[in-house]
């Protein structure tokens, strides 16, 4: 199997995609893209690594357990979305790999063999992968927040790629939620992209796109200095799967593959390799 490429995708906001919205169409261009990733990854993964903005640790923790439950990790939805289903299975060996790529790196790791997939994971690949057929492992992010450490991260994983493993990043690429909820309480505003998200957006596509890889690593540490970072991001958790993925791209290019408007704000996916 050839190399795969390694993906950032956007997960939506809970259980968005399998609900109704005010208007109809809020996440259609998202789901859309979502259902069309298989048919971009090209050959089928033997498993998918996942990366979410919904999981913190000390360390690097690594799921390790072949039949994960759902954590339905929302609040004060539709009481169908806590009986939406994914019983795609684990993977220990792939898990064991990741350790193994892990402890080569020297980065320090843990494994949980109780959590389950949190929303991240399992709403977006639920689209995506509706058969659940694919075993998946997720790895979490360091409560540090540290930009550096997740790109390294992303490189420890990277031969992952080489093994028919998809590396995947499930984030949003703006996540100020006064933002979008103020949006969406306006509504009018749904389909016009706060500036803010617009100027962080640009940004994003002109480092992740154009850049050299070497610049793209420094320009993705210093994040927080790109035009309405903050803005954008209050708190980081939801970019840092990015890092992760920009990190795996290696010499990769990359190069956007959806922009969405959701909410007011301005949203995007991006596919290295």
């Amino acid at each position: 199997m050839s190399t795969l490429p390694t993906l950032f995708i956007p997960h939506g906001g809970g259980p968005c995609f399998f609900m109704d919205w005010d208007p109809p169409d809020t996440w259609a261009h998202m789901a859309d893209y979502l259902s069309r990733v298989p048919e971009e990854v090209g050959a089928q993964p033997k498993a998918l690594v996942v990366i979410s903005g919904h999981w913190e640790e000390e360390v690097v923790t690594i799921q390790n357990n072949r039949a994960p439950p759902l954590l339905y990790d929302y609040y004060g939805f539709p009481p169908s979305t806590y009986q939406i289903k994914f019983p795609a299975p684990g993977n220990p060996e792939v898990a064991a790999r990741i350790a193994a790529l892990l402890d080569a790196a020297g980065i320090a790791w843990r494994y949980d063999r109780d959590r389950g997939f949190d929303h991240g994971v399992f709403i977006p690949l639920k689209v995506a992968f509706p058969n659940a057929d694919i075993p998946i492992v997720q790895v979490s992010l360091l409560a540090s927040m540290d930009p550096a450490e997740h790109i390294r991260l992303g490189q420890a994983l990277a031969p992952l790629r080489d093994e028919g493993v998809l590396i995947l990043g499930s984030g949003m690429t703006y996540h100020n939620m006064r933002t979008l909820m103020a949006s969406m309480r306006g509504r009018a505003n749904g389909r016009n992209a706060d500036p803010g998200s617009e100027r962080f957006d640009a940004w994003l596509e002109e480092v992740l796109t154009s850049a050299a890889p070497s610049a793209r690593i420094a320009a993705m540490t210093a994040w927080a200095k790109a035009p309405s970072a903050r803005e954008a991001h209050p708190r980081e958790e939801h970019l840092l799967p990015l890092h992760v993925v920009v990190g795996a791209a290696g010499n990769d290019p990359g190069r956007r593959t959806l922009k969405d408007v959701v909410m007011g704000a301005a949203e995007s996916a991006f596919r290295f390799g």
